[in-house]
């Protein structure tokens, strides 16, 4: 084992290789944040540093089928080697969401501390414990859910740190105001906000997912779910703000796909293959 890595052990066999970090701690969260750390084939014979992944909910690998969709990509060449960081989520309801502005009932309250915590602790000790880039061309963030709008936020607003985002199934609905007040687009979907308040960064890319299940909400009649409107509301908020549709976003529309782990996990090699294309 390569003496700059943590002490942890390895959890399951494959091609990538698959180790539990249990010793981060965190001061802004005042918890440990626990990780699963997935290094490709080659980290042991290899020198380099790889371009790196981070992604939430990461107590959920096991779930998303990650290490057999990742052996089977590799397998086949599909993508270029790279580390993955899993995160643990911790208080999710309320560490997730948007750093500038907590939703109408106050949930997301410690997000702007989690996203302090991938700043200024997470990137410092990965670059230290792994062999990774801290380049923004070669660090992608995702999620899921509220996990997504995690990513989301965390990327649009940190340029300088990242280069592309990947949300799956995301929670775009985060509002400053209930419906049962009052239906305004606009001005009540908190990220369609920040996305209109915010700056154009050249180099930022975007990966979305939404499935044609993933709820049954409809809260403006018009025959799309709640889930699909609000991503694509936020894709032209995208656009307006200087983005272009074909070369800087993705979006993937599963028909018949639901808000779960089944559904991200078929999907995950399209996110994968367009995070870090083969060469």
């Amino acid at each position: 084992m390569a003496d700059h890595l943590p002490a942890f052990n390895r959890i399951e066999p494959g091609i990538v290789t698959v180790r539990r970090d249990d010793s981060l701690h965190s001061v802004p969260l005042n918890r440990t944040v626990h990780l699963t750390v997935v290094l490709p084939p080659d980290y042991q014979q290899s020198t380099g540093a790889y371009p790196v992944l981070y992604l939430n909910d990461g107590q959920d690998l096991p779930r998303l089928k990650m290490t057999a969709v990742l052996d089977s990509l590799y397998q086949h060449n599909s993508i270029q080697p790279f580390v993955l960081v899993a995160i643990h989520a911790g208080d999710r309801i309320q560490e997730y969401g948007t750093a500038a502005q907590a939703d109408y009932l106050h949930r997301g309250s410690k997000a702007g501390l989690y996203t302090d915590f991938v700043l200024t602790e997470l990137l410092p000790y990965i670059k230290k414990q792994y062999r990774v880039s801290t380049e923004p061309s070669q660090s992608v963030f995702a999620g899921f859910s509220l996990g997504g709008l995690s990513a989301f936020d965390i990327v649009f607003h940190h340029p300088e740190r990242f280069s592309r985002a990947g949300v799956f199934s995301g929670s775009f609905w985060w509002r400053s105001k209930s419906t049962a007040d009052g239906y305004r687009d606009e001005t009540d979907r908190i990220m369609h906000d920040l996305v209109r308040k915010g700056r154009y960064s050249d180099h930022l890319r975007f990966w979305f997912e939404t499935g044609t299940e993933d709820e049954t909400s409809d809260r403006n009649n018009n025959g799309i779910i709640d889930a699909i409107d609000d991503t694509i509301d936020l894709i032209n908020e995208l656009v307006r703000k200087g983005y272009d549709r074909s070369k800087d976003i993705r979006y993937v529309e599963i028909n018949g796909g639901k808000h779960d782990q089944d559904t991200w996990s078929e999907i995950m090699p399209d996110f994968l293959t367009w995070a870090f294309p083969g060469k």
